[in-house]
Formats: C-alpha cells, structure tokens, sequence
C-alpha cells in the first residue's frame, strides 16, 4: 500500500513539473538561435531510446530517470522540488541528468541541505535543464547555453570528450518522447 501511494505521489509530481517546465518553456525566450549554431561533436556513448516495448512510444525523460536505477537521487530531487511532473508530460527538454555517484560526490551536507530548500534545490535541478531539443550530434563547438534556471552553462570539447562546465557527459542521446537525457558525472551548481 504505501509502494502504491508512492508511486501515485511520484506521477502527480512528475505530472506538476512537466506542466511547470511546459509554461516555463512556452514563456522563455526563443532559442532557436542556439540551437542553430550547434554543430556535430564525438559521441561518447550513444544509447537506445528507452521503451516500454518494441511497439510502444517512447518513455517520458521522468519515466527514464524513474526506470533507468542509476538516477535515484535525481528523481528523488524533482520529486521534492515539485518538478517531476514537468519532465513526464509534454515538452522539448534537453536534460543533464547527474547519477547517484555525481551526488554521493557533493560535499557533506550539500545535498541534504538543497533537499530541505526547496527553491535552492528547483534552481539547481533546473540549472540541469535546457527548454529545447539538442542531441549529442549537434552539440559541437558550444560555448554556452541558457538553461531553465536562468544561467549560462559553458560546454566544450577537452580530447574528444564532453564537458557541461567541469562535468564530463559519459552517456548521450537517451531520447525520450518529451526529449534527450544527456548523463553527466558530477552535479551542476549554478
């Protein structure tokens, strides 16, 4: 009984932070332009887009990071930040999606003190988030890109390797039917 309650809490929430992500990205700016500057880099590790089955549509970015077993912590973030609902409706989201490790990294206290902030913790998480679409193919030579949260994260290629600030993307391209998951190592603080 409580497994099911959770799980009930946990889609409302994803339903609440895809309809926040949806109004966020209806009303920010248009980033087209960035997107159109993108061009193709090495891809680390490309994965299959993630399904219920062969037939199926593609899972939602929060279906993904709730399915995948290495995004617990993450998950357990949106759904405290109120944001899970936003990555499982509709959309065209890029997330950096940092694993269980990369918060296990964070200094002592860091992640339990965004947990017990709410608006600290939205800001971080959204810090992840960028309000369209780039795959790992078009993300070559970017300096920067706007997230939901408001600030620029700077990207680049060190030795054929990705980098979201000083975060090294390990996986690319986890398409979703609202987006992509790119993996990250370490956790983005804005």
């Amino acid at each position: 009984m409580t497994n099911l309650f959770k799980t009930k809490k946990l889609t409302y929430l994803l339903i609440s932070i895809l309809a926040l992500f949806t109004f966020i990205a209806c009303s920010s700016d248009d980033t087209s332009d960035e997107v159109n500057e993108i061009e193709e880099i090495q891809i680390i590790e490309k994965s299959t887009p993630y399904s219920n089955d062969l037939e199926s549509e593609l899972s939602s970015i929060a279906e993904i990071a709730t399915e995948d077993g290495r995004f617990n912590t993450l998950v357990t973030a949106l759904v405290e930040a109120d944001l899970a609902e936003t990555l499982s409706g509709e959309g065209t989201f890029t997330v950096f999606a940092p694993t269980d490790e990369a918060f296990a990294a964070l200094p002592d206290g860091t992640l339990e003190g965004l947990l017990a902030d709410k608006e600290a913790l939205s800001g971080v998480l959204l810090y992840h988030v960028l309000g369209s679409v780039v795959m790992a193919e078009n993300v070559v030579e970017v300096s920067e890109a706007t997230t939901l949260q408001g600030s620029d994260i700077a990207v680049e290629v060190v030795d054929e390797k990705v980098f979201v600030n000083d975060s090294q993307v390990i996986i690319t391209d986890l398409e979703a039917s609202n987006g992509v998951i790119h993996v990250i190592d370490k956790v983005l603080i804005p």
